[in-house]
């Protein structure tokens, strides 16, 4: 199979594992930096071009958009589709996941659990809108952030004012959510491959943070995750239409709640934690799966 890997840089961990995986399997590999394509937008005969020369021949295309490149990365992949490629995540899979407010409505919608959210426009009824995530501690999140960039825990009424205030103040767009205080500065990652979660990891933030982040300095951990965690992340994937996700999950006195679902979760954690060759199962799902033409959007949306 000839496979393309959308990347900014092939010396990436994620890039390079799934690169090398790829080979060993016989395949041909491309990584392609999605901000260098350029595209012929034709009824019928649409076309990518990269480095002055035509993309063709490709069997399936691995996105890996960070979030700073979202819009022009998912017109990437849109186009592929377009053009009859097989994308393991499809445009409107990607852009549904990175939108954080969209993200949270569709899992609502769907009876995930989920940590009591609000948000506002305006900061006039900031006290009710706080009263209505069960008061603080809470967290503030801008919607634009990503890895813990853009995150707040505020632990007092006070605290929390000035926070949404001032976020609001540079035309921030913010979520306030409740702080799962049980969760104790942890959360579970877990990869979801089609229908299966293949690896979990719990990330633990350092003392006093409560981020997990691991490159926040979070430590990470293999655990056995519960029946229901395992449901609740394959659904969480599907509802957002991601056939490969990192689903992030905290365990809640009432059972475990969504925090986020990532359309490119990065392999270096899980791999070196669980000693899991993710990326390889993934190579081993688009065997399985690819083909022209098979895309529940083709270039819709």
């Amino acid at each position: 199979m000839k496979i393309g890997i959308l990347s900014r840089k092939s010396t990436i961990y994620s890039t390079n594992s799934l690169v090398e995986a790829a080979k060993k399997r016989g395949h041909f590999v491309s990584v392609i930096d999605p901000l260098r394509c350029y595209m012929d937008i034709t009824s019928h005969h649409p076309a990518i071009h990269y480095k002055g020369e035509k993309l063709e021949g490709f069997d399936a295309i691995i996105p890996r958009i960070g979030a700073s490149i979202t819009f022009y990365g998912t017109a990437v992949v849109r186009q592929f589709e377009m053009m009859g490629v097989y994308c393991v995540n499809e445009s409107v899979a990607i852009s549904r996941s990175r939108d954080k407010l969209r993200s949270l409505q569709l899992l609502a919608r769907k009876g995930i659990g989920l940590p009591v959210t609000g948000f506002a426009h305006s900061t006039k009824f900031t006290d009710d809108l706080i009263s209505m995530v069960g008061g603080a501690p809470l967290v503030v999140k801008m919607i634009e952030g990503t890895q813990g960039v853009g995150v707040v825990l505020a632990e007092t009424q006070q605290a929390a004012q000035s926070v949404i205030q001032a976020f609001r103040s540079l035309k921030a767009n913010i979520l306030v959510q409740e702080f799962i205080q049980e969760s104790r500065g942890s959360d579970i990652r877990c990869w979801v491959i089609g229908s299966k979660v293949v690896a979990a990891m719990k990330r633990q933030g350092p003392e006093g943070e409560f981020r997990s982040n691991l490159h926040r300095g979070g430590q990470a951990a293999r655990i056995k995750i519960t029946p229901e965690e395992r449901s609740t992340a394959i659904r969480a994937a599907k509802i957002m239409g991601l056939r490969v996700a990192g689903v992030d999950l905290l365990r809640s006195n009432h059972g475990p709640v969504v925090m986020e679902v990532n359309s490119s979760p990065g392999l270096k954690g899980i791999e070196t934690i669980t000693g899991i060759d993710v990326a390889g199962m993934v190579i081993s799902y688009i065997e399985k799966n690819a083909c022209p033409g098979k895309t529940g959007t083709k270039g819709k949306g």
